[in-house]
């Protein structure tokens, strides 16, 4: 079973905002997409753009330095240039 650590209160991201937290090392992009929360790397894998800095539509992210296009509730690209992971998320009360 994996241990889940707070980051942050769900209100500190309110719907149609991204923010990076640092989690154990690693930056994490958080988005709130219709009061939906979506927790992928902010790093792209392609130069390193921050992905929560790109621009998002539905539940895809562009990033801001190639175009390349991740869908947040995947966690996969959508085509060139890049990859991300995806890793698990809770929302406690």
């Amino acid at each position: 079973m994996s241990e889940f650590r707070k980051v942050l209160a769900a209100s500190e991201l309110p719907p149609g905002k991204a923010l990076s937290v640092d989690f154990a090392g690693e930056r994490v992009a958080l988005f709130n997409v219709a009061g939906r929360i979506y927790a992928i790397g902010d790093a792209c894998t392609h130069r390193g753009g921050s992905l929560s800095e790109g621009s998002v539509e539905g539940t895809e992210v562009t990033c801001p330095l190639h175009g390349a296009v991740f869908d947040l509730a995947t966690g996969e690209a959508k085509g060139p240039p890049a990859s991300v992971e995806r890793g698990e998320i809770r929302l406690d009360g």
